[in-house]
């Protein structure tokens, strides 16, 4: 009886440690199919060069010639701005062309034949009372000599003299420069004063351009900033400017993940926007992010810290419907 006891309890011991075997087989079981990871997903977005338009000048917005949303051609008119001190500036350049055109004709094409007619009557008129001066000063003389006349009155007649010869000489030169004209030295002054102000013609009719703003490539309007009628300062942009055709797709992926996206490779991929549309992308660049942009790892675990590299790839075929911020998924 005993030994009957004996058997069963050993059979029930058993029975019991296969049963919490198989427990734990299948507990072992069902929690690594609940804790395995999901297969990791590599996500990119689509991006394009992206042009700011923005004016030289500062101008109150006058016209939009486009809204957002609108494909353009290369020449099309974006907007046009207004300027009334441009307008001004150009005004006072062109007054001071003029002006500096007036003295440089002056200088080139010398006296009027009033002006010489005028310099010769004067020069004869001082020549003539040299003429008178100069008898005075030989009768005085010639009654000095004889001792009729002091030194005194010799003397004053003597100096008339002096200064009659000094004014024709100075109108004979007035004369001779009326003849002659400017200068070499005036003239090529007047002639820098009249390139002076060419150039300053030409610096404002430059920001005067600017006052009319037209699309420099074939895009589509992606950003208007200002609103019709504000003020936008020098450089301050005004719309942006998509290239569509300079689509490419950027990766931000985990340093392990490098090795099958470097440089050169062909990737595969699909766009879920466009019904999972499968395409082929080639990896144009790779660049580390920086230190903080690394995952930082658990030490305790074993695991190390991993950069994050930003990874450029272009579509090896054109992909129609293709815009800027969709999603693309590496297969």
């Amino acid at each position: 009886m005993s030994s009957k006891n004996s058997k069963s309890s050993n059979s029930n011991l058993i029975v019991a440690f296969v049963v919490l075997l198989v427990i734990i087989v299948v507990i072992t079981l069902v929690g690594a199919f609940v804790m395995k990871p999901d297969p990791e997903i590599i996500e990119g977005e689509v991006e394009v060069d992206e042009m700011r338009i923005s004016s030289k000048v500062p101008a109150r917005i006058s016209r939009f010639c486009v809204k957002e949303g609108d494909n353009v051609k290369v020449g099309d008119t974006l907007v046009v701005l207004d300027s009334p001190e441009i307008e001004a500036k150009l005004q006072q350049a062109m007054a001071a062309e003029a002006a500096a055109a007036a003295v440089s004709d002056k200088a080139k094409n010398g006296a009027r034949e009033e002006q010489i007619r005028g310099a010769y009557e004067i020069w004869q008129k001082a020549k003539a009372g040299q003429d008178v001066a100069k008898k005075s000063y030989d009768r005085v003389q010639s009654l000095f000599n004889k001792g009729v006349l002091p030194a005194q009155k010799r003397d004053e007649v003597e100096a008339q003299y002096k200064a009659a010869v000094a004014t024709a000489q100075a109108a004979k030169s007035q004369y001779d420069m009326a003849m002659n004209g400017a200068q070499k030295e005036d003239k090529e002054a007047a002639a820098a004063q009249v390139s002076r102000a060419q150039g300053a013609i030409a610096e404002v009719k430059s920001y005067l351009k600017e006052t009319v703003l037209f699309a420099p490539i074939n895009g589509k309007i992606s950003d208007i900033f200002p609103l019709r009628g504000e003020l936008v300062g020098s450089g301050s942009p005004i719309m942006n400017l998509q290239d569509m055709s300079s689509c490419w797709v950027t990766f931000n992926v985990r340093e392990k993940d490098y090795q099958r996206m470097s440089e050169g490779k062909i990737i595969d991929a699909f766009i879920p926007a466009l019904n999972n549309k499968a395409i082929k992308l080639k990896i144009r660049s790779a660049k580390d992010l920086g230190s903080f942009a690394a995952w930082k790892a658990t030490k305790m675990r074993g695991e190390y810290d991993s950069k994050t590299f930003e990874i450029k790839a272009d579509p090896v075929e054109h992909v129609d419907g293709l815009i800027p911020g969709m999603t693309v998924v590496l297969k």
